[in-house]
């Protein structure tokens, strides 16, 4: 008998509207009976996944990192195992996960991979898989219009970067976490739950997306311009052995500036300060290779 799974595809995603009808052969080729549903929003796919999920085996989303993060409540309420389609721009849950931008590849993980339970962060009781971040990374994702997304692809984060950095400035922020209080003159301030964020970047050398902890990084530095010469080091997850870059870990951390900023997660802005994060360790069960 073949297995049930709610179909989520974001059509309004780089790949989302092409893909659908491949997805649908290609799973039902793999023995899972595919129930596609339209959502009209972000706020409202929680609601839906809890709704049209009741009877399925598993959720199965096909999108970007911000059509995930939309997901993650719904799901993790659901209790059901989530098969990743990674049809984004950046896709970095997926590359956390191991699982390929090759949509025939990804959907025979979902049809015989195995299940792994993963942490889960929280900004403000808000979820987030990848990083929430205040600073350059917000003003990145405003930034970083559909129109850009849809012209560059993935080249329009550098785009979009060299825009942001082109009028950065520094901002005060109280940091506390990690065993530490402290207050910094910062560019950046990062919380990561996962390995990777903004197109492959890496959050800490060492970290997973199943260690039960968060990794804070504060680019505290004044010139944006410097954030070029950083490159590798954020590549390799190597910036934290900088001087100009605070690095903490724990599984709380609160971020107060003296005005509200906003605060970027998985790709959306989703809240402001201040702001609390939090890990959820082991809250969403998902397909992995």
């Amino acid at each position: 008998m073949a297995r049930r799974a709610l179909l989520i595809v974001n059509g309004k995603s780089r790949s989302g509207k092409e893909a659908l009808s491949k997805v649908r052969e290609g799973l039902s080729r793999l023995g899972i009976d595919p129930v596609h549903k339209e959502c009209g929003s972000r706020e409202e796919l929680p609601a839906l996944i809890e709704r049209e999920g009741a009877n399925a085996d598993m959720v199965v989303v096909g999108g970007g990192d911000g059509t995930l993060n939309a997901a993650a409540p719904g799901v993790a309420k659901l209790k059901r195992p989530l098969g990743i389609l990674p049809l984004g721009t950046a896709n970095d849950l997926a590359r956390t996960l191991q699982i390929p931008e090759d949509l025939d590849s990804a959907m025979r993980i979902i049809a015989g991979g195995k299940i792994r339970s993963i942490d889960v962060g929280s900004v403000n009781d808000v979820m987030f898989f990848n990083v929430a971040s205040v600073g350059l990374s917000a003003e990145l994702c405003q930034e970083l219009t559909a129109d850009i997304k849809r012209r560059f692809g993935k080249l329009g984060y550098a785009v979009a970067a060299l825009r942001v950095l082109s009028r950065a400035r520094p901002f005060r922020a109280e940091i506390s976490g990690g065993g530490r209080k402290t207050r910094s003159l910062t560019l950046q301030v990062a919380v990561g739950n996962g390995r990777y964020y903004g197109g492959g970047n890496v959050v800490e050398k060492s970290a997973t997306i199943v260690d039960e902890s968060l990794r804070l990084y504060s680019l505290e530095f004044v010139r944006a311009w410097r954030m070029v010469l950083m490159f590798r080091s954020f590549r390799t997850g190597e910036h934290g052995a900088l001087n100009e870059v605070l690095t903490l870990r724990g599984d709380k951390f609160e971020i107060r500036t003296r005005r509200p900023r906003p605060i970027n997660a998985d790709g959306e802005i989703v809240t402001q300060t201040p702001a609390v994060f939090r890990v959820s360790p082991k809250a969403i069960d998902v397909i992995v290779p």
